[in-house]
């Protein structure tokens, strides 16, 4: 049992192992990728990017570090004059590994590419980048032009709606409060002239008794006149003297 033993074995010894991992950083680092086994591609990733750690800190005794793990002055100065620069700013994740698909004739191993990112081998990057520029705009098909263009006319029939309504609402309220405002002025109206009609009844009665007194001053006093009638009669006939009975007797023999 294999209880608490990290990595993998890959079939061999541990100095064989060791040496492997070797070669496999130096060629790395020389060349930019490897093609190999997927269980080496995956067990080489922690000491190679363990080398670019070391070539960030770009110390003596990080020098002497790499030089006792890699095997050529070629992938040290590739090591520390350029990959130490390229991956200043990045933490982690400075190599990748490509799946092939593709299994090795004999034993059928699966095969996959171990490769620096940002070399010159490093094609996926570089379409990644192409892909992202030339990227077009995704263009919307017409029925989800049409279903926005039905949400966005429905959303303004309803806005228009709630609008109208609350217009209406104002518009109610302002005449309940004109009529408010109109019925006591019309109840005062009605009482002004209620009292108006009264004071013209009034006056007409006022205008009417002096007519009446005037029609009755005016009028002839029918027992008065006749009493002075008869009277300037009777003096008349008192103040003709009795004839006299010569006279009586010539009016007789004239006759």
């Amino acid at each position: 049992m294999r209880h608490l033993k990290a990595g993998r074995r890959l079939g061999v010894t541990t100095s064989h192992r060791r040496a492997m991992m070797r070669n496999l950083v130096t060629s790395i680092l020389e060349k930019g990728e490897i093609k190999c086994t997927l269980a080496r591609a995956k067990e080489v990733r922690k000491p190679l990017e363990k080398m670019i750690t070391l070539a960030k800190r770009g110390d003596l005794h990080a020098r002497r570090q790499a030089l006792s793990f890699v095997k050529s002055k070629e992938a040290m100065s590739q090591l520390f004059d350029e990959l130490g620069e390229r991956f200043s700013d990045r933490q982690g994740g400075y190599c990748r590994v490509i799946k092939l698909g593709q299994t090795r004739l004999g034993d059928n191993a699966e095969m996959a590419i171990v490769q620096l990112i940002g070399s010159e081998n490093d094609q996926l990057s570089s379409l990644k980048s192409k892909s992202a520029k030339k990227k077009p705009a995704r263009k919307s098909s017409k029925v989800l032009e049409k279903v926005s263009e039905e949400v966005r006319s429905a959303e303004e029939s309803s806005d228009n709606v709630a609008k109208e309504e609350t217009v209406e609402e104002q518009v109610d309220d302002s005449d309940k409060a004109e009529a408010s405002e109109q019925t006591p002025s019309a109840e005062s109206e009605t009482a002004e002239e209620e009292v108006s009609k009264a004071d013209n009844s009034e006056q007409k009665e006022e205008v009417e008794t002096p007519d009446v007194e005037k029609a009755d001053a005016s009028a002839p006093d029918t027992t008065q006149p006749t009493a002075s009638t008869s009277e300037p009669e009777q003096t008349e006939a008192s103040a003709e003297p009795e004839p006299d009975d010569a006279e009586k007797k010539e009016t007789k023999d004239q006759q």
